[in-house]
């Protein structure tokens, strides 16, 4: 897991110089007083000094496992981020290696499952573990035997696949068990519960539903089934309701689903009134199966209050879904939040060789790595849609963002095929390299603006001149990818002699290389002083339009305000 509510706490000039380039709240001073005063409110801490000194403040604060917040200490020159408290439960070791990723830092994780490459229990993707896990963890570290139930039949990891089955046991012998179920169950001395995605709650609701009216339903039926809340995956519900307040509130990812798929559902309880007033017969029952999919069977039949229905229904196999995700331009620091999760949950990363490295603090040895070389993006695509037909959750990682000369455009049109309709596809929008070299450059792109690509390898060079015409002709910013290579030297100087045609010699020119990486190198020029020799493919050359200035070394398309 990654703590969310995360606070930075610093007692020197140096660590307040450390501390100010992470991207948390940051309280400078007292440490003592601070720890003290925010332990029970935040979900981790980063404390920038010295791990001697952090143990010393934290330990007459410590409860259990399952309260305490994650501590990571980092050094005041920024050289190691320690995890102290918390490593997996609590996400210290996570966050040692995002607090790392940010200010280079060498992270520290001594938790023996990260130090010896085994994937920890409690961090198998897909799964949520409760119970008396230490026994099992500590077995499969050892290489002891270990029980299996898996009355499920669930899909298992690597891990897991090797482990005797709970039956096969000899008599006598006690052996670590883990048991993979949805259901809830006390804890038991040596057994370890790993809960999967198995359960749809399926849920209608009326306008007026409160968040409280839905919860209440929905808890009291997954209690009264004896089923664990941790095993609850999605909730569904008619598209009409998808966004109703209630339904969010509970937590879960919402699939919802129009009024004839619902309709085409057999359930146990249809009624005429749910058909007169939404035009299906149902739809807590109806959303719950057609979520689940194939082969699914309801466990909670329709139970209802006055505002709300809800019934559940369990998986047959695992869902896949697939990632599409923009890793941004190169450091942690630009990459999103939600592409740092969508990582770090894959079951398997594929990726063009490059950016599975740019991720690489993200990976644990719980995840299957596909590394792909350049220019096989679609084998790369359709390797990860197969992954996730057969039910895995998977990252397709992408430098910048997926959907600009990436890799959501090829994923999403193998997508369409019948075999790969189950496949749930999800784009990860990144900062993609026009951002963050006009981020570097000022504000080139404060107005207008086109992005082509003048690459010619997929696209004719006919059409790419004829939209660079049209790109000068219209006056628009024009940023320009893929601008120079080895074998393609002369399209760039063609593309300035068509935009010279229509613009002063002295328009600004800003080329950025390698935009928000390390060695990022940029310049401005103008139009007529551009020398071809300073592109590289890496490079991202922004082209102003005629009202394009550059003020104290900036450059800035003015957006029209008055001043």
């Amino acid at each position: 897991m990654t703590p969310k509510t995360i606070l930075t706490v610093s007692v020197t000039e140096a660590g307040r110089a450390v501390a100010r380039r992470l991207p948390f709240e940051h309280v400078h001073g007292d440490a003592a007083a601070t720890i003290a005063g925010r332990w029970a409110d935040v979900d981790a801490f980063v404390l920038v000094l010295a791990v001697g000194a952090a143990v010393r403040m934290i330990a007459p604060l410590l409860t259990d496992k399952e309260q305490d917040p994650a501590v990571v200490c980092v050094d005041d020159a920024g050289r190691y981020a320690v995890a102290v408290l918390g490593g997996h439960g609590a996400g210290a070791n996570d966050l040692a290696h995002q607090v790392a990723a940010v200010t280079g830092a060498e992270p520290v994780v001594t938790t023996a499952s990260d130090r010896l490459g085994v994937p920890a229990l409690d961090q198998l993707p897909g799964f949520v573990a409760s119970g008396d896990v230490a026994p099992a963890s500590r077995a499969l570290l050892d290489g002891s035997p270990v029980a299996i139930d898996n009355h499920l039949g669930w899909p298992l990891p690597e891990l897991l696949t090797g482990a005797t089955p709970a039956g096969a046991t000899p008599a006598g012998q006690r052996r670590p068990t883990i048991r993979i179920t949805d259901a809830s169950e006390p804890r038991q001395a040596g057994t370890a519960v790993l809960h999967p995605p198995t359960l749809v709650v399926g849920v209608g609701t009326s306008t007026g539903a409160t968040p409280d009216d839905l919860a209440q339903l929905v808890t009291a039926a997954i209690a009264g089934a004896g089923l664990a809340t941790a095993s609850v995956g999605m909730v569904a519900t008619i598209d009409r309701r998808r966004t109703h307040r209630a339904v969010v509130s509970l937590g879960w990812p919402i699939e919802a689903f129009a009024a004839p798929e619902l309709a085409e559902v057999a359930v146990p309880h249809p009624s005429d009134a749910v058909r007169q007033a939404v035009g299906s017969p149902s739809v807590a029952e109806a959303a719950a199966l057609l979520a689940a999919g194939p082969g699914s069977t309801l466990v909670v039949p329709k139970q209802a209050s006055g505002a709300a229905t809800v019934a559940i229904a369990r998986r047959a196999r695992p869902r896949g879904r697939l990632h599409v995700v923009g890793l941004g331009p190169g450091g942690a620091e630009h990459r999103t939040p939600a592409a740092a999760a969508a990582v770090r949950h894959a079951e398997v990363v594929v990726g063009y060789s490059a950016y599975v490295d740019q991720c690489a603090d993200l990976i644990g040895p719980q995840q299957h790595v596909v590394r792909s070389p350049l220019g096989a993006e679609l084998d790369r695509a359709q390797m990860a849609l197969e992954a996730a037909a057969d039910g895995k959750q998977v990252a397709l990682v992408c430098s910048g963002d997926p959907g600009i000369y990436a890799m959501a455009s090829p994923v999403l049109e193998l997508a369409g095929r019948p075999d790969l309709a189950a496949v749930q596809v999800v784009v990860v929008p990144g900062v993609t390299a026009s951002l963050a070299a006009a981020a570097v450059l000022g504000a080139p792109l404060g107005h207008d603006h086109a992005v082509i690509s003048l690459s010619d390898l997929l696209t004719p060079w006919e059409v790419v001149g004829a939209r660079v015409e049209a790109v000068a002709a219209a006056d628009l910013v024009a940023v320009f990818y893929n601008p120079r290579s080895e074998r393609r030297q002369w399209q760039l100087p063609r593309a300035m002699e068509i935009l010279a045609k229509q613009r002063p010699r002295s328009t600004p020119v800003g080329l950025v290389t390698d935009a928000g990486r390390v060695g990022t190198r940029h310049q401005l020029t103008t139009i007529h002083e551009l020398d071809p020799e300073e592109v590289t493919m890496t490079t991202c050359l922004v082209v102003g339009a005629s009202t394009t200035v550059v003020r104290r070394g900036r450059m800035v398309t003015p957006r029209g305000y008055p001043l």
